[in-house]
């Protein structure tokens, strides 16, 4: 076991301890410093070694792990020797793409069962009361055996519960029609992010993320996430589920000889900014935990506040790279990244930060024992790897090679909530409809004396009028048509603006 270099001095190097992968770290730095850099040499390093990774490639340049560099130029010949790389040799790493659209990777998509009414409520940012309906709803699905798998289901079963919101108030407990629809509301204004493509099935299977190639090379697991960036509601919803599954799947291990897998948070603030409390809870106590899982935690962005101090506080393992002081928060934002390090008394590190060049960082990692090394000034290690984006056709090469691509880009519509609900609306209609039309049949009457006809046209009418049964019988087939109309007209809707596949 070797561990993960990460740069060097004239006098010094920083490399990464396996054995403490899994204690997190964090990647930070003003736009164009190099932490796209950093993040690969980790993950190249960590699947050389044998453990899979997971990153959000947010620019699409992190595609190029799957492309061996160049040969070296003179510039990066230069570079090498002051790295003393002599063994250096360009090299492709095993690659997996994923997307949540399906257009860039194998699609990406879990159920809302899955989810769970906890996570999923967290997500919509419901308070209390509306936390309790959509846990209410959640048992009623699964008290009757109706599937939740996307969001065509869940709608189908808050409009259930709607309907019959007495009944269900009186086995489970009271659910009211204003809460359960600021939970619709809530639910549509994440559909409008585009979560429809998320929930569905086939679901992705945590196996499929933790696989290592022929030669026990550790997946790189690749999100496209140029679009998904653009909707930070469905972006933190799915790394935050992930983490969770992660979490709740994986067996506690404890310290290991090397991470079973390293998952890389990209743009960080983004899964932060206008996070919800219980939200943001959430992601702390995940972090704080999945380490004796074996799961390794990296955040990248641009300072390190973006981060919360209770979460920056578990970051063992840190590389930063230049920020420039040009604002009273460029200003905090270094302070801060100088005092989370331990100090070397031949560098001050306030100083150093605002001075790095391109590809130049401050790095410490934990050492024997767990303990943080100071830090030191280094240039950073050059990828085997290409860096920068890939061809289209490149991509589609690397996908038809996948080995889970037979498993994932079909979608699967299996029976569900909504099929059994609206099938259950059916049958009732049928059945009113049965009863009503024999009515008449059942009840002849008598019509041998004159109080038996009278009688029998009161009860079933004449040929100009309407008798009482037909009249009652003809209201409980409108009120039994109108709400099967409303259940179908809204399973119809669905189906078309649901963007169920």
């Amino acid at each position: 076991m070797t561990d993960i270099l990460i740069g060097r001095n004239d006098s010094a190097s920083v490399s990464l301890d396996p054995r403490y992968g899994n204690r997190h770290g964090m990647i930070a730095g003003a736009t164009g410093t190099g932490k796209s850099v950093s993040l690969m040499v980790l993950a190249e390093g960590f699947s050389k070694l044998g453990v899979p990774c997971f990153l959000a490639d947010v620019k699409g340049d992190l595609a190029g792990l799957a492309m061996p560099a160049g040969e070296p130029g003179d510039k990066l010949k230069a570079r090498l020797a002051r790295l003393k790389l002599a063994d250096w040799k360009p090299q492709a790493n095993p690659v997996v793409f994923w997307d949540l659209y399906g257009k860039l990777g194998h699609p990406v998509r879990a159920t809302v069962s899955e989810m769970g009414p906890t996570l999923l409520g967290r997500v919509l940012d419901l308070n209390d009361t509306q936390q309790g309906v959509l846990e209410i709803v959640f048992k009623v699905a699964d008290d009757n055996g109706w599937l939740l798998l996307d969001l065509d289901d869940l709608r189908a079963l808050l409009a259930f519960a709607a309907d019959h919101s007495k009944d269900i108030s009186a086995h489970y407990g009271l659910i009211s029609k204003p809460s359960l629809a600021a939970v619709q509301r809530a639910l549509l204004q994440l559909e409008q992010d585009g979560a429809a493509q998320f929930f569905g099935e086939p679901a992705l299977e945590l196996a499929d993320l933790m696989r290592q190639d022929m030669s026990g090379r550790g997946i790189v697991n690749v999100l496209a996430a140029d679009q998904l960036i653009l909707k930070p509601r469905l972006y933190a919803t799915f790394l935050l589920w992930l983490l969770s599954e992660l979490f709740e799947q994986l067996p506690e291990v404890g310290d290991l000889d090397q991470p079973k897998l390293v998952f890389f948070f990209d743009e960080a603030h983004l899964l932060f900014d206008d996070c919800p409390p219980a939200l943001q809870q959430r992601v702390e106590q995940v972090v704080r935990l999945i380490r004796s899982k074996g799961v390794g935690v990296y955040f990248c962005s641009q300072n390190p506040d973006d981060v919360p101090g209770t979460i920056l506080g578990q970051m063992g393992n840190r590389i930063q790279h230049a920020l420039r002081a040009f604002t009273p928060r460029d200003q905090k934002a270094v302070k801060v990244a100088a005092e989370t390090f331990v100090a070397n008394p031949k560098l001050d590190v306030t100083e150093a930060i605002g001075k790095l060049g391109v590809g130049e960082a401050l790095a410490s990692t934990l050492g024997q024992g767990g303990v943080p090394a100071p830090v030191e000034q280094v240039l950073v290690t050059t990828p085997c790897c290409r860096i920068g984006a890939i061809t289209d056709a490149e991509r589609a090469t690397i996908r038809g090679r996948s080995p889970v691509g037979g498993k994932y880009d079909t979608p699967v519509n299996r029976e569900s909530a909504a099929e059994m609900l609206a099938k259950r609306a059916d049958d009732k209609a049928a059945d009113a409809g049965t009863v009503a039309a024999e009515a008449p049949a059942k009840n002849t009457g008598d019509g041998g004396s004159a109080w038996g006809g009278a009688v029998h046209d009161a009860l079933f009418g004449t040929k100009r009028r309407q008798g009482m049964i037909e009249t009652m019988g003809k209201q409980v087939v409108r009120t039994m048509g109108s709400q099967l109309g409303r259940q179908i007209l809204r399973g119809v809707l669905g189906g078309i603006f649901g963007g169920k596949r």
